[in-house]
């Protein structure tokens, strides 16, 4: 048996799919909504951008860990069943798969429509004579001062190069040498300057790339100098940071991994974006430096863009934000339809839970309840935890005054927040500055939970606020996830988050809450339990079912609950937005589980899991995913909703979710998606419809 197809069975016989695999497979999905016809060309634009950011970080985690296995000759089975080496020949295949079609689509598709919508990306060489005036003036007068040659050769060390900065290679040759050798020298793009030089013309904006403005002048700076070739190309290293969120990573080897890392001064290089004409003694040069084979190197296809992410400099244009959908306006939550504007948000809570869905439902709710706590005399305390925050944060804000009013707040901030790391510490340190308890994360675990404790005196007893959601306290985000949270007076909730922060910020261990199930302790179990139910009730002959939604799943033990429940004819259905390694529709296995996936205007980022339960629905929500490190690495929690209007609501969620046929695709059991088949339907788009959702559509709701 050939190679190829040696892997290809391997591949199939496996009953997990390779998460990896399935990852490109969502920024596949992704990469659709830039080629749908009837989307506004902006937001094309922003899909684009974002599957490029999205492979970016894909390459410093997924391919970084990945290459940690390979550096240090450790043995790696991926869930493919596949070894380190023949995975890694199995995924650049796939990724230089869909690089192409990335690319295909932006220069067959995306260009043409440029100039339509009002712009152009121009070369300096295309532009009218005063305009090259423009652009020769802003190189010389702002670019040419920030920019450094570093030469490689015998008298000069190799330079260290900036991840995910384009760079000019630029081979010169200097005719003074006798022995007229080859010279190769780097020049990095800073940071600080726009990707784009803009022009304004009576009924378009150019946008020149500022690696055209340079290449056009480089000869400035290589004096006498004779220039053989200038090559643009960027570099992604592995992100070595987050080897804690490593899911492949056994804790013996990480230990090791980490003490060998000290050595090294930065990341492992994992690929190479280079133009396709670029000097092959250049590239040959490269990939013995990095120890790349062809495998890293990714061409450039004459007409394309290096780097999509640029394009936000595009998108965000004040030239063409009226020509980008308007966000729509939230509507009221349906458990509050009935309160009037001069009910005080903590009264409300005394009466009753509410549900906010965002972003169909403002968050202002919770800000509210958040900035009248600061102020008001009655409220002691404030407990809140933190992973990523808006700029100009109204939560930061709030608990700012809560300080200076004299309340104690406590704050548990993640210091580890993938790409947040800086403005955490920053935002943390101003509170703690003020005089807010902070603490910076927990050693070697992530704080992933969103829980929110307010403790407030009413004449002679005290009630504690709760707020539990699956979404951070990002006031920006919340306008563009879809997520779900519950804010609450009941003292069942109030007793097992005052538990919970006691775990977590001080020296406490608690046996059992009533409605949270918590990690890395005991979550898997509990959900294990969960499924397990369901699985003895379909035995017996009982009515029994599941319906979970997350952003992924991954984790073999619970895959194998729902394996062994699907086998007992629990009819099981999985809204999963991005990693699923679990292999849905397989004869002896999973006949009775299907998969979708929801892919559309908004990132669905809401965790849900529903069990029938024996008719007695148990219903969980919260930050976490079925994932190895939100079970092992990350302090998480799921919390049950109680109240039955919310319940329903939640219902109804999952209800919508399964009905979509505009953004919704399904797994098959090889592992690949196709669009949900809508023949003969009416159009069902959940992006849209739970704008109209009414509290009587709420109240009817079956699941099964």
């Amino acid at each position: 048996m050939a190679a190829p197809d040696r892997t290809l069975s391997q591949i199939e016989k496996s009953k997990f799919i390779s998460r990896d695999l399935s990852w490109l497979k969502f920024n596949g999905r992704v990469l659709d909504q830039a080629k749908k016809a009837k989307r506004n060309f902006f937001d094309k634009l922003k899909f684009m951008a974002i599957t490029s950011s999205n492979l970016d970080e894909f390459f410093m985690i997924r391919v970084g860990s990945l290459y940690n296995y390979l550096d240090y000759q450790k043995e790696r089975v991926d869930y493919s069943s596949l070894r380190e080496v023949p995975f890694k020949k199995k995924l650049f295949g796939e990724i230089h798969g869909f690089y192409q079609d990335q690319s295909n689509h932006f220069i067959n598709a995306i260009k043409p429509g440029f100039k339509k919508n009002g712009f152009e990306i121009l070369s300096v060489a295309e532009l009218e004579d005063a305009e090259r005036g423009h652009v020769k003036e802003y190189f010389k007068k702002t670019i040419f001062p920030m920019l450094t040659p570093m030469v490689y050769d015998s008298y000069h060390t190799f330079p260290s190069l900036v991840n995910k900065l384009l760079i000019f290679g630029v081979v010169t040759i200097d005719h003074r040498d006798e022995l007229e050798k080859k010279r190769l020298s780097f020049i990095q793009i800073p940071t600080n300057l726009p990707r784009f030089f803009e022009i304004y013309r009576e009924d378009q904006v150019v946008f020149v790339p500022i690696e055209e403005v340079i290449r056009t002048y480089i000869h400035k700076l290589f004096r006498n100098i004779t220039i053989k070739s200038v090559g643009l190309f960027r570099i992604t290293r592995n992100g070595d940071f987050t080897l804690d969120e490593s899911d492949d990573i056994e804790a013996n080897f990480l230990e090791e991994l980490r003490r060998k890392l000290k050595t090294r001064k930065t990341g492992r290089v994992v690929r190479i974006e280079v133009e396709g004409q670029a000097n092959k003694w250049m590239l040959r040069i490269l990939k013995e430096r990095w120890e790349l084979d062809d495998d890293n190197i990714f061409l450039l296809t004459e007409g394309d863009l290096l780097d999509y992410t640029s394009l936000w400099q595009i998108v965000n244009h004040n030239e063409f934000k009226n020509k980008i959908p308007k966000l729509h306006k939230p509507i009221k939550p349906i458990s509050m339809l009935d309160t009037g504007a001069e009910d005080s948000i903590f009264e409300v809570l005394k009466k009753r839970d509410i549900l906010l869905h965002h972003p169909y439902n403002s968050i202002e709710p919770l800000l509210e309840l958040l900035e009248k706590s600061a102020e008001d005399s009655n409220v002691l305390s404030i407990k809140l935890t933190i992973y990523r925050l808006a700029s100009d944060s109204r939560v930061t804000a709030a608990l700012l005054k809560a300080a200076e009013n004299g309340k104690h707040v406590s704050v548990l901030f993640e210091v580890k927040a993938r790409f947040d790391e800086e403005n955490n510490l920053k935002e943390a340190k101003r509170l703690q500055e003020a005089g807010c308890f902070v603490i910076y994360g927990i050693q070697e675990v992530k704080t992933h939970t969103k829980l929110l404790l307010i403790v407030r005196k009413e004449g002679e007893k005290v009630t504690r606020y709760v707020h539990l959601s699956s979404g951070n306290y990002n006031e920006s985000t919340s306008k563009l996830y879809t997520d779900w949270g519950i804010l609450t007076s009941n003292e069942v909730y109030a007793h097992d988050v005052s538990e919970f922060f006691n775990a977590i910020t001080g020296h406490s261990a608690p046996r059992i809450y009533k409605y949270l199930l918590t990690a890395p302790k005991d979550m898997r179990i509990q959900l294990a339990d969960l499924i397990g139910v369901e699985t003895e009730n379909a035995k017996k002959g009982l009515p029994s079912g599941i319906i979970i939604k997350l952003n992924s799943l991954q984790d073999k033990e619970i895959i194998d609950e729902l394996y062994k429940a699907s086998q007992a004819g629990v009819p099981i259905k999985l809204i999963i937005r991005g990693i699923c390694s679990l292999r849905p529709g397989r004869e002896g296995l999973s006949e009775n589980i299907e998969v979708y996936s929801i892919v559309g205007d908004y990132l669905e980022h809401s965790r849900i899991y529903y069990f029938h339960n024996g008719g007695d629905f148990k219903i969980y929500g919260g930050s976490a995913d079925i994932m190895v490190r939100s079970f092992e690495r990350r302090i998480e929690s799921l919390f049950m909703v109680v109240d039955p209007l919310l319940k329903k609501e939640i219902m109804c969620i999952l209800k919508y979710n399964l009905k979509d046929n505009v953004n919704s695709y399904v797994m098959k059991e090889d592992g690949t998606y196709e669009v949900k088949n809508s023949k003969g339907e009416k159009q069902f788009n959940i992006h849209k419809e739970f704008f109209n959702i009414t509290k009587e559509e709420i109240e009817q709701v079956v699941l099964i």
